[in-house]
């Protein structure tokens, strides 16, 4: 394969889709472009020379959700979802069952483009993307405490996840209870 350097861009053989960033320009790969207000902007555009981290998944989430085509999340019924661990991941769980709150962090698989400016669905409110819970980020990473209910080998049973049925679960935290003021 013929790669090229054009703007500090990686440019591949023309078998490779290539788009033009909305801001900058520059001829870009498909994964090196973000929907944005349904515009194509280019990783440096975005993000600079910041590299990329590598994450991988300690397991799947199971359950009846799924994507909604509204903006606002997902449907589906059950309030249980269970997190299925990899096999190799039991040597992490020693006292996981002790504690009644988790907090589970995941990979947004099923992001749309991202908006810079919306009406948020609890309320209405006009914002942007870190004011809400909106699963359309760049980053694509969601954090929620959720209540766990049982553990069955590395298969974890837990109450109040509203990630979508196949989610990558990228790691589980210990949840603290915050001091009132």
């Amino acid at each position: 394969m013929n790669i090229k350097k054009e703007k500090d861009i990686n440019i591949k053989s023309k078998t490779d889709k290539i788009n033009d960033c909305s801001e900058c320009n520059a001829s870009c790969n498909r994964e090196d472009l973000f929907s944005i207000d349904d515009r194509l902007v280019c990783r440096k555009c975005l993000f600079g020379e910041t590299l990329p981290v590598t994450i991988y998944p300690i397991g799947t989430i199971n359950n009846n959700f799924e994507r909604d085509e509204t903006p606002f999340g997902r449907k589906g019924s059950g309030a249980v979802s269970k997190i299925e661990l990899l096999p190799s991941q039991k040597r992490f769980m020693l006292g996981l069952e002790q504690e009644p709150m988790i907090t589970i962090v995941y990979y947004l698989h099923k992001s749309r483009s991202v908006k810079t400016c919306f009406k948020r669905g609890i309320d209405g409110k006009q914002v942007g993307v870190f004011a809400s819970r909106t699963p359309d980020r760049l980053s694509r990473i969601g954090i929620q405490d959720v209540t766990l209910l049982d553990i069955k080998g590395t298969t974890l049973f837990v109450k109040g996840l509203d990630a979508v049925n196949g989610t990558p679960v990228l790691d589980i935290k210990l949840k603290i209870k915050t001091a009132q003021p």
